[in-house]
């Protein structure tokens, strides 16, 4: 029985684990270094967060791409062209980061922190 503990307590940390851990092949930056990348054009810029809240604050430059529609919108991106994505706080970014991956997409830059971040 207490193997068992073990074993439920091993998988409980490992699927945490997945989930909070950057994704591998993904470029993590922080909002400061993002100051830089939004005057390069040759990147796409990707909020996902809620309409109501890129509504109520955003960083110019960002399209609004809520999280949840991120499958079913993907095509209106270029997967030639790296994509930055922020959220609230880096959680649902990281989440759609994984999703952008798993879509084909190379390159994928996470925004740290998120919008909860920047100032």
């Amino acid at each position: 029985m207490e193997y068992l503990n073990y074993m439920l307590i091993g998988l409980l940390v490992f699927f945490l684990l997945q989930r909070l851990l950057p994704t591998s092949g993904v470029k993590q930056i922080s909002t400061s270094e993002l100051r830089n990348e939004l005057k390069n054009k040759n990147k796409q810029f990707i909020d996902v967060r809620t309409a109501g809240e890129f509504k109520s604050k955003h960083i110019n430059g960002f399209k609004n791409i809520p999280l949840n529609e991120l499958n079913r919108k993907a095509n209106e991106l270029s997967k030639d062209i790296e994509v930055i994505v922020i959220c609230q706080s880096g959680m649902r970014s990281n989440k759609a980061s994984k999703t952008l991956k798993k879509l084909g997409f190379k390159h994928i830059t996470n925004v740290k922190g998120g919008m909860s971040a920047w100032h």
